[in-house]
């Protein structure tokens, strides 16, 4: 269908990497097509960086999109103009959609109503939930709290409300995550459900992935989140552990930093509070601690996943990311406002037991001790880590199932 028109709308920083790898795929077997796209949180850079045009001015609030998380984070939101954001993003969607087109929603429900909203046809791209939250493949989990449990057993992870946007005759179809969220809403009626996954798109090793693997020892990845000041909370935790990880562990650890938008100089701080000496490297700043090697790498992030055994993580596409290469990851809750331990404890849900949650940051060392001792355990980790996340190239495969009905 030539000369054809998209617009992406999401809600996130990870939402708007997932939707570009989308947008990319759809431009390279439809390139006649004119793309747009509306982030309703943060600044868009994602698309900027690709050279996909932006409908309508940005703003980033302070919430960084955790509203939902926090109450006090809503109404710090509220008095930094989200209605009036809100108001002028939606002037905007509805002078886009006057001439026609297609939605691509990417995210949840906020994004999925503006889709809705807009009267084009549209496409859900569901991100954020999965039915691994409430059960397994052996049935409802005892962990879950009794509203959610209820929930569970008689629904899905989507509310009515967003399963009755997903039924509507405009909506051409939805992609969740993995098969048991699919199967659970199309044995609640919802039609053209596909399963994708683009979050393990775009984590191929490149040439540096040399320059990072280590001789022998252990490597393992810190991932203190993307989020300032947050990021740097967590960062102060995950320095807090090291002392406790390299003392447990009987070989020689490697340590990989990677958070291309945090600055150096603080991460550094609590480093050399810790008793960690800088180094000379050419490659990456170096940080020693008796026989422990940490580099703080931050044009590196795919090589750093592929080349640890496993992470520390207090972050949340991240995390995923670890477990979706069928790698362990402990995680320590923090102050949030995401990495709270409500947010820990319900990611523990949605990736199974690939990841260990621990209360301090004392505990991390023996946790992963535990772990990398156990091969069987390893084993199984990585089965399900890679079952939960699904295979590289979603991206792909989701770009060919939309233009399918029009090429």
């Amino acid at each position: 269908m030539k000369d054809s028109r998209l617009l992406c709308i999401c809600n996130g920083h990870g939402e708007d990497v997932i939707a570009t790898r989308i947008l990319a795929a759809l431009h390279r077997r439809a390139p006649d097509w004119a793309i747009a796209a509306l982030p309703l949180v943060g600044t868009g850079h994602p698309f900027r960086d690709q050279n996909i045009p932006l409908i309508c001015t940005t703003k980033q609030l302070p919430s960084g999109g955790f509203i939902y998380m926090d109450s006090r984070q809503l109404a710090q939101d509220l008095k930094g103009g989200l209605i009036q954001l809100t108001r002028t993003q939606m002037r905007a969607m509805g002078d886009w959609a006057k001439p026609g087109g297609m939605v691509l929603a990417v995210g949840d429900l906020i994004p999925l109503l503006f889709a809705w909203w807009s009267g084009q046809p549209y496409w859900f791209v569901g991100t954020a939930k999965s039915d691994y939250y409430l059960r397994d493949e052996a049935g409802p989990l005892a962990t879950v709290a009794w509203a959610e449990s209820w929930l569970g057993q008689r629904a899905s992870r989507y509310f009515p409300w967003e399963r009755w946007l997903m039924g509507q005759p405009r909506c051409l179809g939805v992609v969740v995550r993995d098969r048991l969220t699919a199967d659970r809403l199309q044995a609640l009626g919802i039609e053209h459900v596909h399963v994708g996954n683009p979050m393990m798109d775009g984590l191929a090793p490149t040439d540096q992935a040399q320059l990072l693997t280590p001789a022998s020892g252990l490597t393992l990845v810190l991932l203190p989140g993307s989020r300032a000041p947050e990021a740097y909370g967590n960062w102060q935790l995950i320095v807090q552990s090291l002392a406790g990880v390299i003392a447990a562990l009987p070989e020689p650890v490697h340590l990989l930093g990677d958070r291309p938008a945090l600055d150096l100089a603080t991460l550094a701080a609590p480093l050399q509070a810790q008793g960690w000496t800088q180094g000379n490297s050419a490659a990456y700043p170096t940080y020693t601690q008796g026989a422990a090697t940490l580099k703080l790498c931050q044009d590196a992030y795919a090589d750093c996943l592929q080349v640890a055994d496993g992470a520390i993580a207090m972050a949340g596409t991240a995390t995923e990311q670890v477990v979706g290469l069928g790698k362990p990851a402990f995680t320590l809750p923090g102050a949030g406002p995401q990495f709270t331990a409500q947010f820990a404890e319900s990611q523990t849900r949605l990736l199974g037991p690939s990841v260990t949650l621990v209360p301090t940051p004392a505990a991390v060392g023996p946790a992963i001790r535990r772990v990398m001792a156990d091969p069987q355990r390893l084993a199984a980790m990585g089965e399900q880590g890679r079952q939960r996340l699904g295979a590289a190239g979603a991206a792909e495969r989701i770009a060919q199932t939309i233009l399918k009905p029009t090429l």
